[in-house]
């Protein structure tokens, strides 16, 4: 590592940060709608994206700097086992171009902002609809923090804010300053500012993975020595835990932990809702459908990028904090000009969607909770007002969060955030093919998922970590280790299936549907076709 700080370096990211704020302010102006005071315009970006903007939007949501940061770290720490990302994002796609398009289209028709009000109109539960936003803004929280983690790895390795012992307002300025930045023009531009900065975000990214994929192998004499020194690594035994360290094929023993957690996260990332909220400012299905088919360019990337986890052991990477290895490699393998250019992808990485996510989180609470329990009344302006004040909070929870708590923390309660939006995937998937399932045995279903993984999850230790150390645990009834999001998931459709079939059989109201079968095929151009606002009163029956 460097001493002091890399002026060089800094300069470059200083450079590409103005160009994105700016960028970010201007977004304001990019579109403008005649009307810009409702939750359409300030958060789903006027439903008006195309393909290329939906693909770079979601893109800079889905991949972000925790995923620059953390799958190669993952790699550097523990070997193949952090390559569970690649298989999943390679699931995601195919299962997404099967519900995607019928969601943008039923949101579309009735005005939905959220997969809650989906959820509402759809099963005519209030109730259901509040567990689905809650549960999704406290996915999210963890997720923000995330992305606020990645810009401080950042700037630890450029040695920006001190050392260990300087004071913590001096330490953590320059987190707070981009915290800062981003809270502005987030409240000014809504969705527009992280489409538009997403194209720079996404460019960089692109330049920087496909230089260090040539360039540092070259240094390090190539793939054969790179491969056979961390096997090398990892065949060292691990003092914490008498075992190798890791190993650059899964054993045996972890094949299902493997497996279960690749699947299981591939059916939980469309559940977020910063995933849905892009997915609903695009202009019609057809763009959905197109960039289902264009999105795994990503997973390529993402390939490439998780073998610098390798490359950081091949270097001699040495670091404390795993979530470091990967800006310290490329500061010390790449000139400082570049290695400005590598930081600036990372910490522009995370503005993104840590700006989309809280988008997201706040029109969770201001159309599911706000307006549906303590303000039925409340017009598009006031509901944009609620919704960009809730953007800030979030965001200050996330920054929180980030500064009071040690890392490691932040990344287990990422995972714990995954095993609960998992829950939601029977009453928004399961809603958008079939009205079977009965609105209280979908609550019942989803509160036994919660209490199932929450509880598996605070049981886990780590060698650092008492409790939520991890997100496997053995299966019951299995006796192998796997995710418990995804035994939490089965667990939740069998608790779902057996009270249908009870609530039904002594004819339990089951609440007024007001989605037709056409409305989930419809497309923006159709005859009729027009957005609804839904009444405040919809499905208020529970």
């Amino acid at each position: 590592m460097k001493d002091g700080v890399n002026g060089v370096a800094l300069g470059v990211f200083i450079f590409f940060f103005l160009l994105v704020t700016v960028m970010g302010f201007l977004a304001a102006r990019w579109r403008r709608a005649e009307n810009e005071h409702s939750l359409d315009e300030w958060g789903l970006g006027g439903r008006s994206f195309g393909t290329w903007i939906t693909w770079f939007l979601l893109g800079g949501d889905l991949y972000t700097a925790y995923t620059f940061v953390a799958v190669p770290a993952a790699i550097y720490a523990a070997g193949a086992s952090g390559f569970f990302a690649v298989p999943y994002t390679i699931l995601v796609y195919p299962l997404i171009f099967t519900f995607l398009p019928r969601l943008w289209s039923v949101s579309h028709k009735h005005g939905y902002v959220t997969t809650s009000d989906f959820v509402r109109g759809r099963f005519g539960s209030k109730g259901l609809s509040l567990a689905v936003a809650l549960t999704g803004i406290l996915a999210t929280m963890p997720y923000i923090a995330l992305q606020l983690v990645g810009i401080q790895a950042v700037l630890d390795v450029m040695g920006v804010g001190g050392g260990e012992d300087s004071n913590w307002f001096v330490k953590d300025l320059p987190l707070l300053i981009a915290f800062g930045v981003l809270a502005a023009y987030t409240y000014s531009s809504g969705l527009r500012a992280p489409a538009l900065i997403a194209f720079v975000k996404d460019t960089l990214i692109y330049i920087v993975i496909a230089v260090a994929i040539i360039y540092i192998p070259i240094k390090l004499g190539g793939f054969d020595d790179i491969f056979a020194k961390a096997g090398e690594a990892f065949s060292q035994t691990n003092p914490a835990t008498g075992k190798p360290k890791g190993a650059l094929v899964p054993p045996e023993a972890t094949q299902w932990t493997y497996a279960t957690l690749a699947l299981g996260s591939a059916l939980a990332l469309f559940m977020y809702p910063h995933s849905i909220t892009a997915t609903l400012s695009s202009r019609s299905r057809e763009v959905i459908r197109r960039n289902t088919t264009i999105l795994p360019l990503y997973s390529l990337m993402l390939g490439l990028l998780a073998l610098l986890g390798f490359m950081a052991i091949a270097a001699g990477v040495k670091v404390s904090n795993g979530q470091l290895a990967i800006p310290q490699l490329f500061e010390n393998m790449f000139p400082d000009w570049f290695a400005g250019v590598a930081f600036a992808a990372i910490g522009i990485g995370a503005l993104v969607p840590a700006a989309i996510m809280s988008i997201a989180a706040a029109n969770l609470f201001t159309r599911n909770i706000y307006k549906d329990f303590i303000k039925p009344d409340a017009t598009p302006e006031q509901e944009t007002a609620v919704s960009k004040i809730v953007s800030l909070l979030v965001k200050v929870g996330a920054l929180v969060f980030v500064l009071t708590m040690d890392k490691t923390v932040a990344i287990n309660f990422q995972l714990l955030g995954g095993i609960w939006i998992l829950q939601t995937f029977p009453a928004l998937v399961g809603g958008l093919f079939t009205r079977w399932f009965h609105r209280w045995a979908l609550l019942a279903g989803w509160a036994v998922g919660m209490v199932y993984g929450t509880l598996a999850a605070y049981g886990v230790a780590s060698p650092t970590q008492e409790h939520f150390g991890g997100s496997s645990k053995e299966i019951p009834g299995i006796g192998e280790i796997g995710y418990i999001g995804l035994t939490a998931f089965v667990l939740n459709v069998v608790v779902t299936v057996v009270l249908t079939l009870v609530l039904k059989a002594v004819k339990a109201p089951e609440g007024v549907d007001e989605t037709k079968p056409e409305d989930y095929t419809a497309d923006a151009g159709d005859p009729g076709v027009q957005v609804e606002l839904p009444p405040a009163t919809a499905g208020s029956a529970h």
